[in-house]
């Protein structure tokens, strides 16, 4: 059968079934327009039919989480968890607590997450989960209240050696020891359940950098192959969060001149670039204010414009991290005319399908979110295997093995991503990933 055959079938397939659910259908169709020929090429995956089978979750856990708010009022919220792929170690990935949140998001994000886990080379599944829950303006107690609530329903399909979920959007080591505080009740276990725990009770250093590091890491390794240097080069960062500030801080310390950061509400821009002391003030502080990028142009840190875009300066690389679709065409033209060089995606697939076009069409270097921001799941992953030895690795070690790995991903990508001179970075990740979860569904079988 053809190439366009199959790859007809495959999306027939998933369209009929799934038809309103557009991330799902985006993120899957991307991989698989990459990975065809692959597939077509090897019997032993067209036999045991891989291609349908990774596209799939294995198993969707949805629930209703009921709990008491501080005017003693019940509310209730759906709760998820996808178990996308188990094929090569227990499930992993984060808990989104946003209003966004649906079943079509949590798929997408499962289905990444396990070609991500594939290319960190630790045995580590894909999953994702979370609850429509909005914790913006709720009291701490609340917020409590509530992770109790979801973990009191959760629990029952996690564990060390199953599931082992970390934080997301709204999910930082705050709700992450509330979580795992009832697990830890109800259970009476003490064990790697959940990462992205305190160092006081099992986490591990350089988590809470541990993606927006890797993304600069890989950034690293993306501008040693095209022979340019990283100092000096001018850096528009998307997002407010974790990766985006820690992204932002690494980026600056190597000697880049960060020149955005953004939130829902508007962007904070300074051309002469935020200095490492700002951003370090935006980290520690970030928790104690409701616009901290607001908080940052009032210290004198940079202008905040109010519905602004991060990308409306010139600048050699940008750096999405806030959302998925957040670069639609527009916005990847105004990249264009701002002369971007590099794209790499700390978010996960923060660009739409036309955008990623636009960057083709005008040969702009891009990497996609399951090579360049894979830096958090790799140390998940090496949290895990420290709780499961009783055991904490100093945080210069730590470090050194992050880069280790977002170097190997680097790798992967050019081995399978580079031809004739060019260098896909997008096809390289998702055929590298493919290929290890292709391997593990023939070697088990149906």
């Amino acid at each position: 059968m053809s190439r366009e055959s199959n790859l007809d079938q495959l999306t027939n397939w998933l369209q009929a079934r799934y038809h309103d659910q557009t991330e799902y259908l985006q993120a899957t169709s991307e991989i698989a327009r990459d990975v065809i020929d692959v597939f077509n090429a090897n019997e032993a995956y067209k036999q045991y039919d891989v291609l349908r089978r990774l596209s799939v979750p294995e198993r969707i856990i949805h629930f209703t989480v009921h709990w008491l708010n501080d005017d003693n009022q019940v509310e209730i919220h759906q709760g998820w968890r996808v178990q996308h792929s188990g094929l090569i170690g227990p499930y992993k990935g984060g808990l989104r607590f946003h209003p966004t949140v649906n079943e079509s998001i949590l798929k997408f994000l499962a289905f990444e997450q396990s070609f991500k886990n594939a290319l960190t080379g630790l045995p580590i599944g894909g999953a994702k989960g979370g609850s429509d829950f909005n914790p913006r303006g709720r009291s701490e107690t609340e917020i409590m209240r509530f992770c109790q609530a979801f973990m009191t329903e959760l629990y029952r399909h996690i564990g060390p050696n199953t599931d082992v979920p970390a934080g997301d959007i709204n999910v930082s080591g705050r709700e992450i020891g509330f979580l795992y505080g009832q697990y830890r009740r109800i259970l009476n276990q003490f064990g790697g359940t959940l990462t992205g725990k305190d160092i006081s009770f099992g986490g591990s250093h350089v988590r809470t950098e541990a993606t927006g590091f890797g993304l600069i890491y890989m950034l690293e390794a993306v501008l040693e192959t095209h022979q340019t240097p990283l100092k000096n080069k001018v850096v528009g960062i998307s997002g407010a969060g974790n990766v985006a500030l820690h992204a932002a801080l690494r980026a600056t310390q190597l000697g880049a001149r960060v020149v955005s950061l953004s939130n829902s509400r508007g962007a904070l821009l300074n051309e002469s670039g935020f200095s490492e002391n700002s951003l370090t003030q935006a980290i520690e502080t970030k928790d104690q204010h409701n616009n901290i990028l607001k908080a940052l142009s009032d210290d004198g840190h940079g202008d905040y414009q109010a519905d602004a875009s991060p990308w409306q300066l010139n600048m050699d690389i940008a750096l999405p991290c806030a959302t998925q679709n957040e670069i639609d065409e527009p916005a990847a033209q105004k990249l264009v005319d701002h002369n971007v060089r590099f794209l790499l995606e700390g978010a996960n697939m923060p660009c739409t399908t036309r955008a990623h076009q636009v960057l083709a069409e005008n040969k702009i270097v891009y990497v996609p979110g399951k090579a360049s921001n894979a830096g958090g799941v790799a140390i998940s992953g090496l949290e895990m295997s420290q709780n499961a030895a009783f055991r904490r690795d100093s945080y210069s070690d730590i470090d050194t093995t992050l880069k280790h790995i977002m170097r190997s991903i680097h790798q992967q990508c050019l081995q399978e991503g580079q031809r004739d001179g060019e260098i896909n970075y997008a096809k390289g990740a998702n055929i590298a990933g493919f290929r290890r979860l292709a391997d593990a569904i023939v070697m088990q079988g149906l």
